[in-house]
Order: C-alpha cells, then sequence, then structure tokens
C-alpha cells in the first residue's frame, strides 16, 4: 500500500490498519486458545509438552506487541483527526 502525505489519505490508511490490527489480533487470540487447548491434550495424556508450552508463550508475547501496535495505531488516528 503506496503511503499517502496528504492527512486524510493518511487518517484512511491509518484506519484502515487498525481494521487489519483488530481481526489479526482477534485471529492471534483464537489460536493462542487452540494452542492452549493442544497443550493442555498432550499434558493430560501425559505427553512431553515442552515445545508446545513454548509455542504457547510465543503466542502470548506477540499478542501483546500486536495490542501495543494498535495503541500506537489508535493515537496515530487521534492525532490526524484533530490535526485534519
Amino acid at each position: 500500500m503506496a503511503y499517502s502525505t496528504d492527512p486524510a489519505g493518511q487518517l484512511k490508511a491509518e484506519k484502515a490498519l487498525l481494521i487489519k490490527a483488530d481481526k489479526d489480533i482477534e485471529d492471534g487470540w483464537k489460536r493462542l486458545r487452540n494452542q492452549q487447548q493442544l497443550r493442555d491434550d498432550l499434558q493430560a495424556g501425559g505427553h512431553d509438552s515442552t515445545q508446545a508450552e513454548r509455542l504457547v508463550l510465543l503466542l502470548q508475547q506477540t499478542l501483546i506487541e500486536w495490542e501495543r501496535h494498535r495503541v500506537l495505531i489508535k493515537e496515530r488516528i487521534a492525532y490526524l483527526a484533530a490535526h485534519t
């Protein structure tokens, strides 16, 4: 996506990014819950769940960063809306 230099175009682009971020975060939570269930199933079956647990932690860390990025997008939208 080409980046617009005018504030109205930037505002439109940031709003589109926010929609994508919201979808990505929602999908990320679904993947996390699925991975947690898989880990729990492995543990319940007496299997080694080390790698599954590592993936759960990685997904949690990734979601934290995605949430932080979403905040930055919202701040940028607020700034552009106030200066457009």
